[in-house]
């Protein structure tokens, strides 16, 4: 039987282990080939830390811990087979807010027991708890956004001043608690409750076209609130683990914010991104010129390259399978076949990507935006299957634009532009879609699997 210098020695051979696997699992997450390992690498080093906590000297309450181990874990498998993968980025949000849930949990039970702790703990513990409150409500309402149960963004006069004062108001609480002058239940039941309604307040009046940045900072809150919470419990594993999440959480966000070349402020606080923003939408002259699918598979049959651009409306219908199956009757008369995918595509980081990989898409035809835009001038067709202001070239020459400056895919410099789209509205942001309007451009309207069905046949039969 090990003695407590046993235990304590394995558990820290363990933690040392966890943090091999889960930077060898983030370092695999970086190549779509090794993505899938990478998360099973992950997986195996929280499986290793929690069994190896087991060992803590003194740890009880066994009859609470394992049901809730077993329950959560029960609940996680179950939602992650049934979720669609349109539903994959409010999976995403629902997930981080409760690691950030948890932090802050930790956070709340040391603080309610009211024990003497160093000023440096107690500092630590409250900044734990605020970040991993804030990300906790601000996911659920990210997650209510994405889910569509909260259609609209909310915003007032003068939001930012009581945003701010909000927060004034929780740091002012939390230092109190931190220096022991008024470490009370009642002031961290405060605390607490200020925290949760700056969460809500921030994410309330940002718009749906925003929410890919959302998601990846609020990721990074978790990491940053876990790593807090422990220093605060002398936890090696969750101080490398939330190390880990909340520096790729927050680089993630960096490059999000840069492909939109926005900043995060201005994702955070100018409004863009409201999906009720018919107002932001810009007028367009011309009109949009429909084309049969007969025309398109004839077009695209006896093309040399052709480009597909797939956004949201692709998740939305669950075409991947047959774009691809129109891609594969293409290559196999000959014709190049790539795909752009645009860092901001979809409803979180690399969603495309993900789409793509479980249709069955090669990786090598996959490449992103620095890497594809020079072919557009050389392509003979761009389809664009339910993408919308990643290839609005207003961002490269209407200053008056909110997305201008923004980096996009060039399709519009392709010989021919083919859209497939529902219909004549304005994307997810509400602006309006220039190319839609430019000569070398023609409207596919309708469902995209549909549309990918009707353009299968159509190439089989040229």
């Amino acid at each position: 039987m090990l003695g407590a210098e046993g235990r304590q020695w394995l558990i820290q051979i363990s933690y040392l282990v966890t943090a091999f696997l889960f930077i060898m699992g983030l370092k695999r997450m970086s190549s779509p080939v090794t993505a899938r390992s990478g998360i099973v690498w992950a997986g195996a080093g929280m499986l290793v830390a929690t069994l190896f906590t087991f060992l803590f000297p003194g740890l009880g309450n066994f009859a609470w811990l394992l049901p809730a181990i077993i329950a959560g874990t029960a609940l996680a498998w179950w939602s992650g087979k049934r979720v669609a993968m349109t539903d994959m980025p409010q999976m995403i949000a629902l997930y981080n807010g409760f690691g950030g849930g948890a932090a802050a949990a930790i956070a709340a039970v040391e603080l309610y027991r009211g024990e003497q702790m160093t000023p440096t703990m107690s500092t630590l513990a409250v900044v734990g708890a605020l970040i991993g409150a804030v990300s906790f409500s601000g996911s659920l309402i990210a997650f209510g956004k994405l889910q569509g149960l909260i259609k609209r963004s909310f915003r007032f006069g003068g939001q930012n001043i009581a945003n701010l004062l909000v927060i004034a108001a929780t740091v002012t609480v939390g230092v109190f608690i931190a220096s022991g002058w008024h470490a009370d239940p009642f002031h961290v039941t405060l605390f607490f409750v200020l925290a949760l309604l700056f969460g809500v307040l921030m994410t309330l009046p940002i718009g749906g076209a925003d929410m890919p940045v959302v998601i990846s900072m609020y990721n990074a809150f978790t990491g940053l609130a876990v790593a807090f919470e422990g220093f605060v419990m002398q936890n090696a594993a969750m101080i490398i683990a939330g190390t880990v999440v909340g520096s790729a959480g927050t680089l993630l966000t960096q490059l999000m914010a840069r492909a939109m070349n926005r900043s995060l402020g201005n994702v955070l606080f100018s409004g863009f991104g409201d999906t009720g923003g018919a107002a932001a939408a810009g007028a367009v002259s011309g009109s949009m010129k429909p084309i049969e699918a007969a025309d398109v598979g004839v077009m695209m049959a006896f093309a040399q390259k052709v480009i597909v651009v797939p956004g949201y409306g692709m998740a939305v219908a669950q075409a991947q399978h047959k774009v691809w199956e129109l891609c594969q009757l293409l290559l196999d008369r000959g014709v190049m076949v790539r795909f752009a995918i645009h860092p901001v595509a979809g409803r979180m980081p690399g969603h495309m990507n993900v789409l793509l990989a479980e249709a069955g898409v090669p990786y090598d035809l996959i490449a992103d935006l620095d890497e594809i835009n020079a072919e557009f001038e050389t392509a003979d067709v761009a389809l664009i299957i339910g993408a919308n202001d990643v290839v609005n070239p207003v961002a490269r020459n209407d200053k008056s634009s909110p997305i201008y400056g923004m980096p996009i895919l060039n399709a519009d410099k392709a010989k021919n532009v083919i859209v497939i789209k529902r219909g004549q509205g304005a994307g997810f942001s509400g602006i309006e879609n220039a190319l839609f309007y430019l000569d070398n451009t023609r409207m596919l309207y309708g469902d995209g699997q549909a549309a990918a069905s009707q353009l299968i046949q159509a190439v089989k039969a040229a």
